[in-house]
């Protein structure tokens, strides 16, 4: 078994607490401790030459934050977006971003037992470097992702500057 990072793990049960959400028909859950929370689909304002995997920024609460798709990060075909789709606020390596799926199902408490390491067809498809595992359910299977490592050093840079610059316009108007 893969061991998980030890703020994954709820203190002495060995649980893990995780948010669920599809992408297409592939099921995915991340540590609810990295999510700040979970809002519907809004207006998202497109950055001129931005890389694909950024769909652009939205307004929240008064905060610019960066908003990720989560589907060309992860290499899977966009759905249209629908009454479902939400973008789950996180923050990662001390930015908040904004990550687009397709619909949000529930908060899973999954025993550290239940996971295992992503067989070799998840990791080559999707990327060993962020899949943490896979969590068995009574009838179905979890991707479990560790949101720290979906972006690579450039593309959190890239996020961070594009946040500092969104926010330095702010405070020049």
């Amino acid at each position: 078994m893969t061991e998980l990072p030890q703020d994954t793990k709820t203190a002495s049960d060995g649980e893990l607490q995780l948010v669920a959400f599809k992408i297409g028909v592939e099921e995915f859950g991340v540590e609810i401790m990295k999510v700040q929370e979970i809002i519907r689909m809004t207006n998202i304002t497109r950055i001129p030459q931005a890389p694909d995997y950024i769909r652009g920024i939205i307004n929240l609460r008064g905060r610019i934050i960066v908003v990720i798709n989560l589907n060309v990060v992860l290499g899977m075909e966009t759905k249209e977006q629908d009454e479902n789709t939400r973008i789950i606020v996180a923050n990662i390596d001390d930015t908040v971003m904004g990550f687009v799926v397709d619909s949000v199902s529930e908060v899973i408490r999954l025993s550290q037992k239940s996971v295992e390491p992503a067989p070799a067809v998840i990791a080559d498809k999707i990327g060993t470097e962020y899949v943490m595992g896979v969590g068995k359910l009574d009838n179905r299977l979890l991707i479990l992702l560790n949101l720290d490592k979906i972006l690579g050093a450039k593309e959190l840079h890239s996020i961070q500057s594009i946040s500092a610059d969104t926010a330095e316009a702010e405070t020049d108007v």
